[in-house]
């Protein structure tokens, strides 16, 4: 196995032959990113970890550096991952990058049931290698990068074919093979959607519902004012002020206490924001409930589902519980709670709301079984 250690730096146009050169030679490719979505209001892919043809390479994205002919070449690789699904839609979103294939290890490890799926537990558990928690949190968008961090980043990379060929092993003593390759389709095609937007209920976060008309009015509008202070500084909302601070004071506006509430804030080294975060909270108990936006339900404009639909959705949820315990699975893996309420409004579209895998087990339940038709009288 190659040496943690030992890895190339591509910064520069005129070190992009190596990597170039080690992509065409290789049949598979390991990769990963480290983002800035800790320290910046738009996140940006700051660095690649690319491990091919038994090189590691750490290529970084905020240079000056011509990346066409990587996408290129990385569109015709069978990738190798882990927890891909925030990747592919990173690189998605920035670059317009779609894989082909891949070998996601974090849904692999989930298919065989692993307790612990996160990387840093699986390589601990196999190779006796620790991740730094350091570089979890670290800011990728500085420069330069330390030799710590760059030697961690190597990590993600340069272990995933050996936990791919051991997991892959285990997957095929089960016949759960083609069970990942469904998903990991699903995974590549599921990034084509991007990261979901902002809308105009956006700011109904936390426990909003149990809100009433003043406490809306004073979340929307602290909501709407910590967006533009991120913005402004160019920093993630919760550095501005958290999500539990904002439904406090919420909160507290349903009783009337909201001003009380604030003058009892502490606001250490964010205390220069005061002024406008109280201007913000006046603005919001000043507001009309009418004005705000009506809030979607769940089911977009579906109605509830009837009596028969629940009753059909217990017995859904049942099989799938019982195919679970059976296979030892996680039993959102076969459904999730979303995918038992398509399917007990449209049983007859198992096919098309499931993977196949996932509908051939549950396609033989009773939940399915055709309903008798009515006598005419």
């Amino acid at each position: 196995m190659s040496n943690a250690e030992s890895f190339s730096f591509v910064s520069l146009p005129g070190q992009f032959g190596p990597l170039l050169a080690a992509l065409d030679r290789a049949t598979e490719v390991s990769i990963d990113t480290e983002a800035d979505n800790l320290f910046r209001y738009r996140t940006r892919v700051c660095l690649m970890q690319i491990h091919a043809a038994g090189e590691t390479f750490l290529l970084d994205l905020l240079a000056a550096v011509p990346l066409d002919p990587l996408w290129a070449r990385l569109r015709c690789k069978h990738l190798i991952m882990h927890g891909s699904d925030y990747d592919l839609r990173l690189l998605y979103e920035e670059y317009g990058f779609v894989a082909t294939s891949m070998f996601d290890t974090m849904l692999a490890a989930q298919l065989l049931n692993r307790p612990r799926f996160g990387l840093a537990s699986l390589l601990q558990d196999h190779f006796g290698v620790a991740l730094s928690k350091e570089g979890q949190k670290a800011n990728w968008s500085k420069r330069p990068i330390t030799d710590k961090l760059l030697n961690y980043a190597t990590k993600d990379v340069l272990f995933l074919p050996a936990l791919r060929d051991l997991l892959l092993a285990e997957l095929e003593e089960r016949g759960r093979v083609d069970w990942l390759r469904q998903k990991c389709d699903w995974q590549i095609r599921a990034a084509l959607t991007g990261f979901p937007k902002a809308d105009e209920n956006s700011w109904r976060i936390g426990k909003s519902e149990h809100l009433r008309g003043r406490g809306l009015c004073v979340l929307h509008d602290l909501w709407h004012w910590r967006e533009q202070q991120a913005e402004r500084i160019d920093t993630p909302p919760f550095k501005v002020v958290g999500n539990d601070m904002l439904l406090h004071l919420a909160g507290a506006a349903d009783h009337g206490e909201a001003l009380d509430a604030f003058a009892g804030l502490h606001l250490g080294k964010r205390e220069r924001i005061r002024d406008s975060f109280e201007r913000a909270l006046r603005a919001g108990l000043d507001r009309d409930p009418a004005t705000l936006p009506r809030r979607r339900s769940s089911n977009g404009d579906r109605a509830p589902l009837s009596a028969r639909e629940l009753e059909r959705q217990e017995r859904i949820r049942e099989a799938r519980d019982r195919e679970a315990k059976r296979l030892n699975l996680d039993p959102t893996l076969i459904a999730s709670r979303a995918q038992l309420s398509l399917l007990a409004r449209e049983p007859e579209k198992l096919g098309e709301i499931l993977l196949p895998w996932q509908a051939r087990l549950l396609e033989n339940s009773e939940a399915f079984a055709p309903e008798p038709k009515e006598k005419a009288e």
